[in-house]
């Protein structure tokens, strides 16, 4: 199969304006791709896409809300205009929510959180796989999360990683069913990650209603989520290790070692019917 990431190919990544998705946009037009850098945060975008574009890379902003199909058809579309042909999807954007009880969580919250980190993964894999069908070479990374692999924590964002993990295991199946061999599907599982994922809440629609207020517990353990972002790998670290791991065919894609033994006694307690034990203290 040719190679996905080398010059001239076309890479579409949402949630490109920070974090994770901007580390990824930044490698990919150092290799040469061309990039369509989609987030929902139009200032932050505007200003990451002229950055690059000082460098001499090629990149196109579209400002998309990943949570509405549509918004992504025409995401497929303007890419498709500007480049004639998308060899690599990042479904990436992802936001963060409330980590209190499952009960305290409003109807709201639910909807916005699986909006974007579900829904929109689901929207990415309906809108471009087709188009990646048709090309020679291609490849789609969703991004979940440790919290994706390890026992379920952290609220709806924990249940919508858990979700985008079984989603890409059944595009897989999918794609292999089909003798789809040319496309190539990962799903990212970082760890802590130095990016601005805590204050998700920036963009936040007016209709998911007033924020849940934080009890003790509640800011105990964002200010835990936000110690274990502070010291974690940068963003540039994980663009190397999806490329890395895009050239190698790798379908889980994990950033570090650190919370294997948690992935692995989930296992082992599935097996014999024991309950989970906290992932982390």
């Amino acid at each position: 199969m040719s190679p996905v990431v080398e010059p001239g190919r076309v890479a579409v990544v949402t949630g490109a304006a920070s974090g994770i998705g901007l580390g990824l946009a930044e490698r990919f037009a150092a290799e040469g791709m061309r990039v369509v850098m989609a987030d929902v945060e139009e200032p932050a975008l505007a200003e990451a896409a002229a950055r690059l574009a000082a460098s001499g890379a090629d990149v196109l902003p579209v400002v998309t809300d990943v949570s509405f199909g549509a918004e992504v058809d025409a995401l497929r579309d303007r890419a498709v205009a500007a480049y004639g042909a998308v060899h690599l999807v990042c479904n990436n954007a992802g936001v963060g929510g409330p980590h209190g009880p499952l009960w305290d969580c409003p109807p709201g919250e639910w909807d916005w959180v699986l909006g974007v980190n579900l829904g929109g993964v689901i929207n990415g894999v309906r809108s471009f796989m087709p188009l990646l069908l048709k090309q020679h070479a291609a490849h789609m990374v969703n991004t979940a999360s440790i919290f994706g692999v390890f026992a379920g924590a952290l609220g709806p964002y924990g249940v919508s990683k858990h979700a985008v993990v079984a989603l890409t295991e059944t595009l897989y199946f999918n794609l292999r069913a089909i003798n789809a061999d040319h496309v190539g599907v990962s799903v990212l599982c970082p760890g802590a990650v130095r990016t601005r994922f805590g204050t998700s809440a920036r963009n936040r629609p007016a209709w998911a209603g007033p924020p849940v207020v934080s009890g003790d517990a509640e800011r105990a353990s964002a200010e835990q989520f936000d110690r274990l972002a502070a010291s974690g790998a940068s963003p540039a670290e994980v663009a190397g290790i999806v490329v890395d791991a895009i050239r190698s065919s790798r379908f889980y894609i994990l950033t570090s070692e650190n919370r294997n033994e948690a992935v692995t006694r989930r296992g082992a307690e599935i097996v014999v019917g024991e309950p989970p034990t906290p992932p982390f203290p």
